[in-house]
C-alpha cells in the first residue's frame, strides 16, 4: 500500500516553496534588521496555530531574538470543559480580547511579528495584526491564500492577510485535511499546522543566513546530545534571552503605563 498523506504533503511543501520564494527573502531581510537593532521577533497564534509559535522558540536549532506570545486561554489543554476547545473557539473569535493580552507584552517599534492562522478570519489573529501595526511593528501573516475567497467577518473588514505587511502562503487547502477516504464524506489528516511550521523554519534559517552575511552570530540552542554540549550551555542562552527581554520590557514600560492610564 502506498503512502496516503506524505506525498500530498510533499507536493504542498514544494508548491509553497515556489509561491513564497520572493517573500521569504523580503521577510528574512526585515527580520535580520530587527535582530541587528536589538529588537524582537514576536510569534503569535491561537488554537493549533500556537504550535508553530512554540516550535520556533525555544528549541534546538533556534536562536535568541524570538519571543513566543502564548496566551493559555487561546490554547487548549482539554477537549471539553475548562481549557477545552469549545471555549477556546469562542474566545479566539471574540473581537478586542487579544488587545487585553497584548497590552502586557513588550511590543516595541522596530520589532517584527509572525501571526499564524490557517483561515485568517479569526478575530484573535486580526486584532493582533492591527494592534502590532499601530505599534510600528512589521507584521507577517503565515496563512493559506486559498481562504482569501471567503468574505471577511471581522468588523474592520479585514482578514489576517489584509492586515499584514507581507504574507507567507502555506498553500494548505481550505478544508485543511488532504487525504480523501473512499466511502467517507470528509477528507482526513490536516496539513496547515505542519506547513506553517515548515514555513517558519525556512524563515528562521534565512534570517540566520542574512545575519551571517552582516557578520552577526546569535546564540543558538544546541542539543546536549551533541558531544561537548551540556545543559549548562542551554542555561547560558536563557540568560542572554532574559537580558534581551528585560531590555524590551524597559523600552515598553512608558507605553504600558500610558495604556493603563487610559491614554
Amino acid at each position: 500500500m502506498s503512502d496516503l498523506y506524505i506525498p500530498r504533503l510533499v507536493a504542498l511543501i514544494e508548491q509553497a516553496s515556489k509561491a513564497n520564494s520572493e517573500a521569504f527573502g523580503q521577510v528574512a531581510s526585515r527580520f535580520a534588521d530587527t535582530l541587528q537593532n536589538g529588537g524582537l521577533i514576536h510569534l503569535y497564534g491561537s488554537g493549533h496555530s500556537v504550535l508553530p509559535a512554540q516550535e520556533m522558540f525555544p528549541r534546538y536549532g533556534s536562536y535568541v531574538g524570538f519571543n513566543p506570545l502564548t496566551d493559555p486561554r487561546v490554547m487548549w489543554h482539554n477537549v471539553l470543559g475548562a481549557g477545552g476547545v469549545r471555549e477556546l473557539l469562542w474566545l479566539e473569535r471574540t473581537e478586542k480580547y487579544a488587545e487585553k493580552f497584548l497590552d502586557h507584552q513588550p511590543l516595541n517599534k522596530g520589532d517584527s511579528i509572525i501571526i499564524f492562522g490557517h483561515s485568517g478570519r479569526n478575530s484573535s489573529g486580526i486584532d493582533t495584526a492591527l494592534y502590532a501595526k499601530k505599534r510600528g511593528i512589521f507584521v507577517v501573516a503565515v496563512t493559506s491564500k486559498n481562504n482569501l475567497d471567503k468574505p471577511a467577518t471581522h468588523s474592520s473588514g479585514k482578514r489576517l492577510a489584509d492586515a499584514a505587511d507581507l504574507v507567507i502562503d502555506t498553500c494548505s487547502p481550505i478544508e485543511d485535511a488532504v487525504v480523501p477516504i473512499e466511502g467517507w464524506s470528509r477528507p482526513v489528516s490536516g496539513s496547515s499546522t505542519v506547513l506553517a511550521m515548515i514555513m517558519a523554519h525556512e524563515l528562521l534559517a534565512r534570517t540566520a543566513e542574512q545575519l551571517s552575511k552582516r557578520g552577526i552570530e546569535l546564540p543558538v540552542f544546541a542539543s546536549p546530545t551533541i558531544a561537548g554540549v551540556t545543559l549548562h550551555d542551554t542555561d547560558v542562552i536563557y540568560g542572554v534571552y532574559r537580558e534581551r527581554m528585560i531590555d524590551a520590557q524597559k523600552k515598553h514600560l512608558p507605553t504600558f503605563q500610558a495604556t493603563m492610564r487610559g491614554e
